[in-house]
């Protein structure tokens, strides 16, 4: 993730990423954001952006990285008729 992303709710976004079928995003939470907070902000995610949980890392410093994953509409696929 660089750190040209946008920030939301305490939350540095990353651009997504497009593998095969899935579009990947992902999010940096500072230490200060407590876990209950991450779990509304990704709960937020999933309900209204159609994300789940790839992956989560925690840092020694409280810092958490997590993927959000989601598959890709056929119709967002570039190159196909609908």
């Amino acid at each position: 993730m660089n750190d040209a992303g946008a920030r939301d709710g305490g939350a540095l976004v990353g651009s997504a990423v497009v593998e095969g079928d899935w579009e990947y995003q992902p999010v940096r939470l500072p230490p200060d954001v407590t876990r209950i907070s991450a779990t509304v902000q990704l709960g937020i995610r999933a309900e209204f952006g159609g994300w789940e949980l790839a992956r989560t890392l925690l840092y020694a410093d409280g810092t958490r990285k997590v993927w959000l994953r989601r598959k890709l509409s056929r119709s967002l696929v570039a190159g196909l008729a609908t």
